[in-house]
Order: C-alpha cells, then sequence, then structure tokens
C-alpha cells in the first residue's frame, strides 16, 4: 500500500474511530439526561404523594361541612359540624341526626341546636339530607312504610348511611365503635330502621316523636333505645292510627303505636316485661307548662347490656323537647320539661360497640 493510501487509510480508521466515539458520547449523554429526568419526576411524585398524604391525614379544624355524595346514580349530601376537639386528630364519637318529613339538613340543624352539646361534649353531629322531587325541600325517608317521595321511589337510605359514614371517615377521625341515630318524625322512624337493619354501624337509637315503620328487626344483636314521645302529639299519635293530611296536601301516615313498637324492641333485645318508672318530672307551677309531664320507663336488664328506655311526656306536641315549637297551630305546643339533647346524649354514651362487631 502505498504512501498516500496509508494516510488516506489512517485518515478513515481515525475519523471512524472519532465518529464512533462521539455517537457514543451522545449516547451517553442522552441516557444521562433520561436518568436525571427520571430521576426528578420520582422525586416530584414521592414529594407530591408526602404532601397529600399530610394534608389527608391532618385534622380539619371545627366547624361545619357541606358534603355530596355518589349514591344510587343520585347526589346525595349531609352537613357535619365538628367540635373543637376535632382539631387534635383523635376519633370521636358520632350522632346521626335526621330531619322530620318535609324538611332538610339545614333547618333541622337549626331546630334541634344539637351543636352546642356536641361542642362541650366532643361528638361530632351528622345532619344528612332526605330525598325529594325539589332541590333541597320537602325532603323525606324511606323508613319502610313511610314516608313520600323516598318510599314511593324505594330510595336505599339504609344504604346511603353506611356510604355517608365511609365519606365521613375519609375526611376526618370518627369512633367507629360509637356512632348513633336520632331523628324527629319521619327522622325518628328512620333512626329506627337503622337501628333494625344497620346495628354492624349503629350502637344505639333514639327516635323523638315517631314510631318504627321498619318491615322487621334484623338486627343481629340487642340495640340500646331510647324513645321521647308525648300522648298528646297532634301528628305522630301515640295510640297510632291514621295522621292528620301533611300540610297543603292530602297525603296521610299511618302510624303504628308507640307501645306496639316498643313492645318489638323489648322482645328483641331480651328485656323484663315489667318496667321501673324511675321518675315523673311535673311542669313548673304557674308557667304554660304546669300541666306537662315527662315520666321516665326503663326496661331492663336486657341482651348484651341493652336497655329500653321510654320518655312518655303530656302536654307537649309533635316536637323536639327542649327547644321552641315551629308551626304551633299544626305541632302542637312546645316543652321544655326534659331537653331531648341532653338525654339522648346521656343515653348514647353509655353503650359502644364490640370492636369484633365493627
Amino acid at each position: 500500500m502505498g504512501g498516500n493510501a496509508r494516510a488516506i487509510y489512517r485518515r478513515i480508521r481515525t475519523n471512524a474511530v472519532s465518529h464512533k466515539n462521539l455517537l457514543e458520547s451522545r449516547v451517553l449523554l442522552r441516557v444521562r439526561a433520561l436518568t436525571l429526568w427520571l430521576s426528578m419526576l420520582l422525586l416530584f411524585t414521592l414529594t407530591s404523594c408526602m404532601i397529600l398524604s399530610q394534608r389527608e391525614t391532618s385534622a380539619p379544624p371545627p366547624g361545619d361541612y357541606q358534603r355530596s355524595i355518589d349514591h344510587e346514580g343520585r347526589q346525595r349530601s349531609y352537613i357535619a359540624h365538628l367540635p373543637p376537639q376535632a382539631s387534635g386528630g383523635s376519633p370521636l364519637p358520632v350522632v346521626l341526626n335526621f330531619h322530620g318529613g318535609g324538611g332538610n339538613a339545614k333547618d333541622h340543624k337549626k331546630h334541634t341546636g344539637m351543636d352546642q352539646l356536641a361542642d362541650e361534649e366532643g361528638f361530632i353531629t351528622i345532619y344528612p339530607n332526605g330525598t325529594g322531587r325539589f332541590n333541597n325541600s320537602l325532603l323525606t325517608w324511606n323508613a319502610g312504610s313511610c314516608c313520600g317521595y323516598s318510599q314511593e321511589e324505594n330510595v336505599d337510605d339504609v344504604d346511603f348511611v353506611r356510604a355517608l359514614l365511609i365519606d365521613l371517615s375519609l375526611w376526618t377521625a370518627i369512633d367507629s365503635e360509637r356512632v348513633y341515630a336520632t331523628g324527629l318524625s319521619n327522622g325518628a322512624m328512620m333512626s329506627y330502621r337503622l337501628g333494625a337493619e344497620l346495628s354492624d354501624l349503629i350502637v344505639a337509637i333514639a327516635p323523638v316523636a315517631g314510631a318504627m315503620t321498619a318491615p322487621s328487626i334484623t338486627a343481629s344483636r340487642a340495640v340500646p333505645l331510647m324513645h321521647i314521645h308525648s300522648v298528646d302529639d297532634p301528628r305522630a299519635l301515640y295510640a297510632g292510627g291514621l295522621g292528620p293530611p301533611f300540610p297543603f296536601t292530602n297525603q296521610r301516615v299511618l302510624h303504628p303505636g308507640v307501645e306496639d313498637t316498643l313492645d318489638q324492641w323489648i322482645t328483641h333485645n331480651g328485656c323484663p316485661e315489667n318496667p321501673v318508672i324511675e321518675i315523673t318530672i311535673q311542669g313548673s307551677a304557674g308557667t304554660e307548662e304546669e300541666d306537662h309531664t315527662a315520666t321516665k320507663i326503663r326496661y331492663s336488664p336486657c341482651s348484651d347490656g341493652a336497655q329500653v328506655i321510654h320518655w312518655k311526656l303530656t302536654g307537649a306536641g309533635h316536637v323536639w323537647p327542649g327547644r321552641e315549637s315551629r308551626l304551633e297551630g299544626i305541632v302542637g305546643p312546645a316543652t321544655r320539661i326534659i331537653d331531648a339533647n341532653e338525654e339522648i346524649w346521656y343515653f348514647f354514651q353509655q353503650f359502644s360497640l364490640d370492636p369484633m362487631e365493627n
């Protein structure tokens, strides 16, 4: 091979090696750049997850919260009130408080005034909304044979409550062994249905001015029960029977008798047939309530440590005792002979679920 040829060959070989080295360098740079990018992406993802985790686990401040969930193709909602104790992050008891037929969560929250006691005692109050043909008005609960739109449409309000409790547990700490239900009128009927059909989640119930319209009691255990009702209730008739038409409609409700309802629960809970009369309170002389009475009737001991308590009132109407009456001409007179909120919470706090049941 001549000198020129060897020089050309060396140049070609040198250029080829240089080109190969250049390609390898470019590939190496790209690999390094990709590695750096992936590392930054991983760091960003981990940081985002940590921030999100901190956001989800931090305790929300006390106050009122409006929540919505999708259930059975409907947008369902509830109001949650967190007491000051919620800011500590410890799990708190929950009291579900159901509005009456034709009402809504916002009005019932204001009417019952339970939040003040919740702030003092450290429990969460939940005010769910029923369903109806109109947005946030004239709402009802499917408590079995009553009432209105929810019953006609066979809305599964029991499963809605289960979904509500799952949603609640995702954003605030709740004590799942201490979840209770109360309510007024149709809301009382709903609390009865929860006691009858959702005893794996609901510890005890305290219906006010409404008897049980659920088809049967399928609870797997004895469920502590306190029922508050006036024999002079003009709407949810104490002895049972067809009540007066719902205002501005021709709709009437066939009410079960209060004592018939209690008899079913006394039997289910394994309580003695003969009760103990604990106390009878008489209204103060010279006041509008001087003819009002409240008698506390207790059936115990029952199975599983349960009790059945009946506050049997006279003189009061279809009301939440301890609060002002709304539309007295329709529901009858208010009474302060007892404070329903205090009696309900005093009763509830005695009971919790066995951890194995939850």
